[in-house]
C-alpha cells in the first residue's frame, strides 16, 4: 500500500512543481502570439520569438509527460507507453535545453541576468542536453541502469524552473522584496543543485534496492 501511494504521490508532486513554469510559459505564449505591447520585460522575446516558443513547448511536454515516468506501477502495466513516451521526451528535452542555451547566449539579457546566472544557465542547459544524449546512448546499448540514471538527472535539471519558483517565492516571503541579482543567481543555482542532489539520492537508493 505504501508503494502504491508513493507511486501516485511522486508524479502528482512533480506535476505541481512544474505548474508554475508551465503556466508562466502559457502566459508568455499568449503574450507573443496575441500582439501584446512591447515592454522592457518582453522586448527580447518579441525580437526573437522562435527560440522562446520552442523552449516553452519543449519544457511543457518534457516536464508534464516526464512526471508519469516516475510512476512505477504505471510503467509496469504499460511498458509500451513508457517506451513511446521516451521517444517524445528525449527530443522535447533537447529542444528545451538547446533553445534555452540559445536564448542565454544570443538574447539581449537584462543586466541582472549577466554574470553568475548566465554561467549557471549555460551549465544547467549543457548538462541537461548531455544527460539526455548519454541516456539515449545507454538504452541503445541496452544498459537500463545507466539509462535510468542519466534520464533522472536530465529530468531533475529540466525541473529547475519549478524549484526556482519555490525558492524565489520563499525569499520574497521572508524578506518582503525581490532578490539582489547575486542572491537571485545563487537561488537559481541552488535550485538546480538541490534537484540534482535529490536525483542522485534516488539513483543510489534504486541501485541499493536492485542489489539487495
Amino acid at each position: 500500500m505504501t508503494h502504491m501511494k508513493a507511486g501516485r504521490l511522486i508524479p502528482a508532486g512533480l506535476l505541481v512543481l512544474s505548474a508554475v513554469p508551465v503556466i508562466a510559459g502559457a502566459v508568455r505564449v499568449a503574450e507573443l502570439t496575441g500582439g501584446a505591447a512591447i515592454t522592457p520585460d518582453n522586448a527580447r522575446f518579441v525580437a526573437a520569438p522562435a527560440p522562446v516558443l520552442l523552449h516553452i513547448a519543449g519544457v511543457t511536454v518534457y516536464t508534464v509527460l516526464g512526471a508519469f515516468q516516475f510512476a512505477p506501477g504505471f510503467r509496469r502495466r504499460r511498458p509500451a507507453w513508457h517506451r513511446a513516451a521516451g521517444r517524445v521526451l528525449v527530443p522535447s528535452g533537447l529542444v528545451a535545453a538547446l533553445a534555452g542555451l540559445w536564448m542565454t547566449l544570443f538574447s539581449d539579457l537584462p543586466a541582472g541576468d549577466a554574470g553568475l546566472l548566465t554561467v549557471f544557465r549555460l551549465a544547467a542547459g549543457s548538462a541537461m542536453a548531455g544527460s539526455l544524449a548519454l541516456g539515449l546512448a545507454a538504452i541503445l546499448r541496452r544498459d537500463v541502469a545507466r539509462h535510468r540514471a542519466w534520464m533522472i538527472r536530465a529530468y531533475a535539471l529540466g525541473m529547475g524552473a519549478g524549484t526556482q519558483a519555490v525558492l524565489l517565492s520563499a525569499w520574497y516571503a521572508a524578506t518582503g522584496g525581490d532578490a539582489h541579482p547575486l542572491a537571485r543567481a545563487l537561488l537559481h543555482g541552488a535550485a538546480w543543485g538541490l534537484n540534482l542532489a535529490v536525483a542522485e539520492w534516488v539513483i543510489r537508493r534504486r541501485a541499493r534496492i536492485t542489489a539487495a
